[in-house]
């Protein structure tokens, strides 16, 4: 009778341990989640989660593949995502008038960083050797906007473009 009572015991208690530990991972699961990190633009993220698929199955072609790739575009996804990041801040009220493009970005920077709760933080660099947008003035009055689409405004009142590169956003002239 003690056999059969301490197999019930045991068996309970293996069965409560197996209840409670996590539920095996998935390499298909870990792959979509890579994919799912690339498009939200975070490529560590994705990697992990390729590495993941890899470490579950090692034959998993599209993580390899992914992987592999990820290492040649890190760098634009990274900068998508922050793009994407910047782009979704949004902007209660923007008002100013005769501003240059320095005092307009300045002040649309500060703005971000506070909309944000400081985590997005624009760095913008101006990029004019013949002193063509020095002159332009800006006047505008916007509320409830993306910050997507006030840059947006400040290039078109300027003359200007805009490119996100890795580190800052570029201002040039047209």
């Amino acid at each position: 009778m003690s056999k059969i009572l301490t197999l019930i015991i045991a068996g309970t208690l293996a069965s409560q341990a197996l209840a409670q530990s996590p539920a095996p991972k998935n390499a298909e699961t870990s792959y979509q989640s890579g994919l799912a990190a690339e498009q939200a633009g975070d490529p560590v993220a994705a990697g992990n989660h390729y590495r993941d698929a890899l470490k579950i199955d090692p034959k998993h072609a599209n993580a390899r593949y992914s992987l592999g790739q990820l290492k040649l575009t890190s760098a634009s996804i990274a900068t998508k995502g922050r793009e994407a990041k910047f782009g979704s801040v949004m902007i209660p009220v923007f008002q100013l008038e005769e501003a240059s493009l320095q005092e307009a970005l300045d002040a649309f920077g500060m703005l971000i960083e506070k909309q944000s709760n400081e985590q997005v933080t624009p760095n913008f660099v101006i990029q004019d050797p013949k002193n063509l947008l020095a002159g332009r003035k800006v006047t505008l009055n916007l509320k409830n906007t993306p910050s997507k689409g006030v840059l947006q405004y400040l290039m078109e009142q300027t003359g200007a473009k805009a490119r996100h590169d890795e580190y800052a956003i570029v201002i040039v002239p047209r």
